[in-house]
C-alpha cells in the first residue's frame, strides 16, 4: 500500500471517529517517519556501485573496469568466487555485510606477481 493510500485510510478513520483525532496524528506521524527511513535507504542503495578494476601494473593501463550495481552485491561476489579460485581465503560474507553497513571507498586491494596485475574494488 502507498503513503498516500495510507495517509488517506487514516484520515477516513478520523472522520468516521473509529480513532481520535490524537491517535490519527500518532499513525500519520510513524507513518511519515517510516516512510522516510525506507525512502533514505533505498536512496543510498540505489546511488552505490561496486567498482572493480584490473591494471597492470607496469605500463598502469586499465585491463578491466567492471561497474555493478550494489543491489547485485551476493551475485557480483559469487561469480567473482567462481573466476579466481586464489581469493577463496577472503572473508565474502565479512565483505558483504561491511557494505551493506554502508562501508565505501577501496575495500581489496590484490598484487597479482605472476600476472603483474592489480586487483581492486572500491564501492561508491
Amino acid at each position: 500500500m502507498s503513503t498516500i493510500e495510507e495517509r488517506m485510510r487514516i484520515l477516513k478513520m478520523i472522520s468516521e471517529k473509529q480513532i481520535t483525532a490524537e491517535e490519527g496524528a500518532k499513525l500519520l506521524e510513524a507513518l511519515r517517519a517510516s516512510s522516510g527511513d525506507v525512502a533514505a535507504q533505498e536512496a543510498a542503495t540505489k546511488a552505490r556501485w561496486l567498482r572493480v578494476r584490473v591494471t597492470d601494473r607496469g605500463s598502469g593501463r586499465a585491463k578491466l573496469n567492471v561497474n555493478i550495481p550494489i543491489g547485485l552485491l551476493d551475485v557480483g561476489l559469487k561469480m567473482g568466487a567462481r573466476f579466481a579460485p586464489d581469493m577463496a581465503g577472503l572473508d565474502l560474507q565479512a565483505i558483504q555485510a561491511a557494505i551493506k553497513e554502508g562501508l565505501h571507498g577501496r575495500i581489496v586491494e590484490v598484487d597479482d606477481e605472476q600476472d603483474d596485475e592489480r586487483v581492486e574494488i572500491f564501492v561508491e
